[in-house]
């Protein structure tokens, strides 16, 4: 299987610029884009329009769609949901809303729109974090309610999936936890349910990952700042690391550290998990979604791909597809959703308050005649893309 590959913008850009759809349609359509993802930023969050301003959303999305052939093919959540604890809020009421009021609605739109719906709308307080009982259940209630959305999504023809994060109080932020997720999602929904790779979102990781046992060895004997610079998870672990009590030997330190660590391996990552390329590798074929921005793998700044970024940058598109093929070229996983017989790159560049307009254009202009040159067309299947020659200006 060889998916069709076709490259998108994400208009989150737009937000309080570009806000109504002819408006934002016509600066994508300008740059050689016809494919959108929707933020809900955007002027289309059900958490802040009514349901008749959503109604009337839909319809000239539509009426520009049927004008200018620029259309949407994802909606996704903005920094409204992504801001708060939301669908892992400790508080049952929270949590039922954002899913009735925030993630069905957006599910129904998607479904009027012909497109797909992603999104992020959760996070994990540390006293949940760092109580794995509580945890526990605040990730089972968090998989029955995605399987809700995933039930819901089934419902309107619309494939639905969650975005990866990087660090714990966001999962999934492991590629384990990631293939976890969609096994236990898809089997109480008995429907599929997917996945957002963005191509930042690996920066995290490597500052929790679980030092080895010599290594806190060496750490309790050794410097403060030796001791700071590791990640043992809880406040309790950190404490007796940096505080220890009186009269502990470095022995009895290190083993009550170790005891504290596998209590709570949800805090820990791999090394692999910090790699943009191993995620696509594992996963790029559940991901019908896959956010690109240029980054240095120490943040996710959402930076265009323009010459200044890109040499220093680590995402390179031949890179990215192969990986992608490699992900399509490994044996199949009945627990895993159905391969993706469609992949929209989305371009997801990020823009400050104080940028001037013109600005915010050319980085997007600069950032698509770049990727143009790896997907010319849209609709060309990921052996065709990767068949083309090496662009020379790359």
């Amino acid at each position: 299987m060889s998916p069709r590959i076709s490259l998108a913008i994400d208009n989150c850009f737009a937000a309080k610029r570009w806000t109504a759809p002819a408006e934002w349609a016509a600066v994508i359509g300008d740059l050689g884009v016809t494919r959108v993802e929707a933020s809900a930023d955007t002027e289309c969050d059900p958490l802040y329009a009514p349901a008749e301003v959503l109604r009337d959303w839909v319809a000239e999305v539509r009426a520009v769609t049927a004008r200018t052939g620029v259309r949407v093919v994802n909606l996704y959540s903005g920094h409204g949901t992504y801001a708060t604890l939301g669908l892992a809020h400790p508080d049952v009421r929270v949590r039922d809303h954002i899913l009735d009021r925030w993630l069905l609605p957006m599910t129904r739109m998607a479904g009027e729109l012909g497109a797909g719906l992603g999104f992020f709308t959760h996070a994990f307080s540390l006293s949940t974090l760092e109580d794995p009982a509580r945890y526990a259940a605040a990730v089972a209630d968090l998989h029955q309610r995605l399987a809700a959305v995933a039930v819901a999504g089934a419902s309107h023809g619309v494939v639905v999936g969650v975005e990866q994060m990087y660090t714990p109080h966001q999962i999934p932020w492991t590629v384990s936890g990631a293939e976890n997720l969609l096994r236990t999602v898809q089997h109480l929904a008995g429907k599929p349910f997917y996945l957002t790779i963005d191509t930042g979102h690996q920066s995290g990781q490597r500052k929790f990952l679980r030092p080895t046992r010599d290594t806190l060895e060496r750490a309790v004997r050794g410097d403060a700042q030796a001791r700071n610079d590791l990640w043992v998870g809880t406040g309790e672990a950190t404490r007796l690391l940096r505080q220890p009590p009186a009269g502990i030997s470095p022995s009895d330190q290190v083993r009550q550290l170790d005891t504290l660590m596998d209590a709570s391996p949800h805090l820990f990552a791999s090394d692999a998990d910090g790699d943009p390329y191993h995620w696509l590798e594992r996963l790029g074929c559940h991901a019908p979604i896959i956010h690109l921005q240029q980054t240095d793998g120490r943040r996710s700044a959402h930076l265009p791909f323009s010459p200044e970024h890109n040499r220093t940058g680590i995402i390179r598109p031949r890179q990215v597809l192969a990986a992608i093929a490699r992900s399509y070229a490994a044996p199949a996983d009945a627990g895993l959703p159905p391969r993706c017989a469609e992949i929209h790159l989305t371009l997801e560049l990020f823009s400050a308050t104080a940028d001037r307009p013109a600005d915010i254009i050319d980085r997007y202009r600069q950032t698509v005649e770049y990727w143009r040159q790896f997907v010319p067309t849209d609709g060309l299947t990921l052996d065709q893309l990767l068949a083309l020659p090496e662009p020379t200006h790359a």
